[in-house]
């Protein structure tokens, strides 16, 4: 598959459709897929045509399983680089700048950069039966990014999310008001996105675009300070050797040989 190929890009009366498309690394972010989604978000951004997004994933069992951590530990192994020297902010922030609505299909298992990506959006539909995570404390790695998820759910399962690192189903975000539907298929999450968007889209575009801007204006008096700090905190955790061996025990299938520097 080429690389224009690891993220599909389609406009349907003034609904974009982005979907993730590397099933066989369960719809990994690398370098390749962090390019191509930069060039897709900029299109939405400025394509007058289009007035609303939907990021989902092939359907593989996952939406995404985050950031590619065979990529990670390859260019550690042969550049010495951190993949982060390459993607750059680890909280996407082209993403949830996006100044158009973006709506969340989850039609599967949303790990780490996946919850992120899910964080980012506006609305979200998932798939009844799926998990979410945030699994950095097991890769050696870090989730400044979910500080954000404070305006969105309760502290206690946020810091259960990020202290255990464990999966949790999606049922119990629908319930605390994270998740905003729950479909039964596959098919079914795509197909209320798609009327969520389509209802958007018809609807007047500065109204929505002030709407979206308020929230985040409002949200951001209270984040943009802590996620500049948890940055700076969680920094000596992704230079520490630790981070290192995550994406390199994962990649080779066994248990990380845990430092603590």
């Amino acid at each position: 598959m080429s690389e224009e190929n690891y993220v599909l890009f389609d406009v349907e009366e003034g609904v974009a459709t982005i979907t993730l498309n590397r099933p066989e690394r369960r719809n990994a972010l690398g370098t390749a897929v962090f390019k191509r989604l930069y060039e897709i978000l900029d299109e939405v951004e400025r394509n007058d045509d289009i007035r609303v997004a939907i990021l989902t994933g092939s359907d593989c069992g996952t939406f995404c399983a985050g950031l590619d951590l065979k990529e990670a530990a390859e260019l550690r192994e042969t550049k010495g680089i951190d993949i982060l020297d390459i993607i750059g902010d680890p909280s996407f922030p082209r993403l949830s700048e996006l100044k158009k609505p973006m709506i969340a299909a989850i039609n599967g298992y949303a790990p780490a950069g996946g919850m992120l990506m899910v964080q980012a959006c506006d609305i979200r539909v998932g798939l009844a039966g799926a998990q979410l995570a945030i699994t950095e404390v097991h890769r050696g790695r870090g989730s400044p990014w979910a500080v954000s998820s404070l305006w969105q759910m309760p502290s206690p399962a946020l810091l259960e999310l990020m202290l255990v690192g464990d999966p949790m189903p999606i049922e119990r975000f629908h319930q605390i008001g994270y998740i905003n539907y729950l479909e039964p298929t596959v098919e079914k999450v795509l197909e209320r996105a798609k009327a969520l968007a389509r209802r958007i889209a018809v609807a007047a575009p500065l109204s929505v675009e002030a709407a979206k801007a308020s929230i985040k204006a409002a949200e951001d008096l209270v984040t943009a300070h802590a996620l500049k700090e948890a940055s700076r905190l969680h920094d000596k955790a992704y230079k520490s050797e630790d981070a290192i061996e995550g994406p390199k025990a994962f990649s080779e299938k066994r248990k990380p040989q845990w430092k603590g520097r």
